[in-house]
């Protein structure tokens, strides 16, 4: 029965790791090409008021910021500055954006918030990745299992960083682009897609270690019977010996009659 749980809930496991892995590439990958989902996938949008030319919004991806449907992309950087999307003598940027960071279009609190970010986006797939490999052996062994849950543990943390991170950035930036007149929206697909890869670790990790718990080694489940065993055969024992001095009382009464 534990052997049978424990195969579900590693198979089940590997299901939501490569689905985890899947969603975070779709978010890695946004903007490189012209296909579904990368094309829809950005963190956030906003109508280029504020002097981005050629372009009449700004989609914030993870490497590029694009125009509609993510195209006209810039070049690709790695740990973009937000404030690309814009010049540093641009009109109309909410003047907490603005800073001596990217050339001077962003400000220490947004450079360093999705500089952070970004990299433990990778920091989480890397380990996600890893623990998808480790966790092939997790329906047949505890030791597969409970190894894996634990890389999976260290990829939950990266990913938690990463997506919190990622969230009160462009949240932020939404709000504060609202307020200063220019429309923006956050994007659904990747925030769905972030979060709903932290969701999938999640279940994860609980189904790994569940696999990992149940079913203990042959000496412990052996145990048990064991002690069983010897407790009845005591038992045995004394009712023999009971019987014995019960019979010997019987017989010496008889003879003290017939003496």
């Amino acid at each position: 029965m534990a052997t049978g749980i424990r195969a579900g809930a590693g198979i089940a496991s590997m299901i939501l790791i490569a689905g985890s892995i899947v969603l975070l590439f779709f978010v890695v990958l946004s903007g490189v090409k012209n296909t579904t989902p990368l094309n829809k996938t950005w963190f956030l949008q906003a109508d280029s008021g504020f002097g981005a030319t050629g372009r009449s919004v700004s989609q914030w991806t993870y490497f590029y910021i694009c125009g509609a449907d993510n195209q006209n992309c810039g070049k690709p950087v790695p740990d973009l500055p937000v404030g690309y999307a814009w010049q540093a003598d641009s009109t109309g940027v909410p003047s907490q954006l603005l800073g001596k960071h990217g050339k001077g279009t962003t400000s220490t609190y947004y450079f360093y918030m999705w500089r952070f970010g970004w990299v433990f986006y990778l920091m989480a797939l890397f380990f996600d990745v890893l623990a998808f490999f480790t966790s092939l052996l997790a329906p047949v062994s505890r030791l597969a299992a409970g190894f894996s849950g634990f890389v999976l543990c260290i990829a939950l943390f990266w990913m938690s960083l990463a997506a919190s991170l990622m969230t009160v950035t462009f949240v932020k930036m939404r709000d504060q682009l609202n307020r200063a007149g220019i429309t923006s929206h956050i994007g659904q697909y990747a925030f769905g897609f972030t979060w709903g890869a932290w969701a999938a670790m999640f279940l994860s990790v609980i189904l790994l270690f569940l696999g990992c718990g149940l079913g203990g080694s042959r000496r412990e489940s052996a145990a048990p019977t064991t002690n069983r065993t010897f407790f009845r055969r005591q038992r045995s024992r004394r009712s023999a010996r009971g019987s014995f001095v019960d019979n010997d009382s019987s017989r010496r009464v008889v003879k003290e009659e017939y003496s």
